[in-house]
């Protein structure tokens, strides 16, 4: 991890609270804190990744601005952790797109819709998208199967090989170490539990000083949804590679009640974590990543939303448009994927599994 002026700044919060501890309890990162005496570039990058956003050392510290110490662990962490990503971002040259990730997810969101649409056109006729199709390979009348898979899986192949390049150079700055079971077991718990986002253990503090778990629900709902909507998606792979079942499904069907169910818990999650964004008290926050972080909300929000839209009218004229605008939007979360607010799920997790072998 290179030196900032976002890293020098987190190096003198650390020793500062290094001394004081009265945020000991807080969340991970404390303890954490407290087995260093003295903070590499790394130890900070691995501290920011391991802070959960979850503001309660912000409202309980007597550095706080304006105190002329001028602590603000989560706006400092906030700028680390984002310049963390694009240090380990792979391809090294493609790590200035977190830089203008809101521009970035607008134009590929506009460019992937387009070029769905228009492939869909030049693959059939006017009359094939704007058509009712019904029964089983309606969904391939409109846009071919292999077109479909082709495109989508190696756009997900090259993201997962992206996303899993920059975690392996995180993991192994960050000092890494042999996985074990039990201290796996460990993250895996802070993990599909997001404990650390209840702060000191009664929620975050988003608006004010008053203590909420509204987020750390919301993250929930977010992070199984889309667990339950990728979980349909290989069901429906199943069901048509190995049982010979071709889509679209019945509604009363694996891949689409979990897809249904995934789909309704993501737009609830990303919806209502976008509000919180924009009520939230600024002090603590880095506005400058705003863009980052409602790009991400925002299109998982589109995928969800006509995702959901094409399970309704799957069976009117709408369809092929429907089809055509969903395609793209996962297309598009595909292709910047590794270089968004997403990858903050991955670093996150092994900050956790870094922290549970310290333990």
């Amino acid at each position: 991890m290179r030196s900032t002026e976002s890293v020098a700044d987190a190096r003198r919060a650390m020793e500062i609270c290094n001394a004081c501890r009265y945020c000991e309890g807080f969340c991970a990162v404390f303890p954490a804190m407290e087995l260093r005496r003295e903070f590499a570039n790394a130890d900070l990058s691995y501290l920011a990744n391991l802070c959960h956003d979850c503001r309660a050392c912000y409202h309980a510290c007597q550095y706080a601005p304006p105190h002329e110490f001028g602590i603000n662990l989560p706006k400092t962490f906030a700028e680390v952790r984002a310049e963390s990503y694009a240090e380990y971002a792979w391809p090294a040259a493609l790590a200035r797109l977190f830089d203008r990730n809101g521009l970035l997810v607008s134009l590929i969101a506009a460019a992937g819709l387009a070029a769905v649409l228009l492939l869909t056109l030049f693959l059939r006729s006017p009359g094939v998208l704007y058509g009712m199709h019904r029964g089983a390979g309606a969904f391939y009348a409109v846009i071919p199967l292999g077109a479909m898979v082709g495109v989508g899986l190696l756009s997900f192949v090259y993201a997962m090989l992206a996303l899993s390049v920059g975690v392996a150079r995180f993991w192994r700055d960050m000092g890494g170490g042999e996985v074990r079971p039990r201290p796996l077991a460990h993250a895996l718990g802070d993990i599909l539990t997001l404990r650390n986002l209840g702060g000191g253990g009664d929620g975050c503090n988003d608006i004010d000083e008053a203590f909420s778990n509204t987020r750390r629900r919301l993250h929930h709902a977010m992070f199984y949804g889309f667990l339950l909507c990728f979980a349909a998606t290989c069901i429906a792979f199943v069901y048509h590679d190995f049982l010979g079942w071709v889509a679209p499904y019945p509604f009363v069907s694996a891949p689409v009640l979990l897809g249904t169910v995934g789909g309704i818990g993501l737009l609830i999650g990303t919806v209502g974590l976008f509000a919180i964004k924009l009520i939230a008290d600024p002090a603590p926050s880095a506005r400058k990543l705003l863009g980052m972080d409602t790009a991400l909300l925002l299109l998982l929000a589109v995928v969800a939303f006509s995702g959901l839209l094409l399970l309704a009218f799957r069976a009117t004229g709408a369809m092929g448009v429907l089809l055509a605008i969903h395609l793209g939007s996962v297309l598009t979360l595909f292709l910047v994927l590794p270089y968004g607010k997403f990858v903050h799920g991955a670093y996150r997790s092994a900050a956790l599994l870094r922290f549970a072998l310290e333990r």
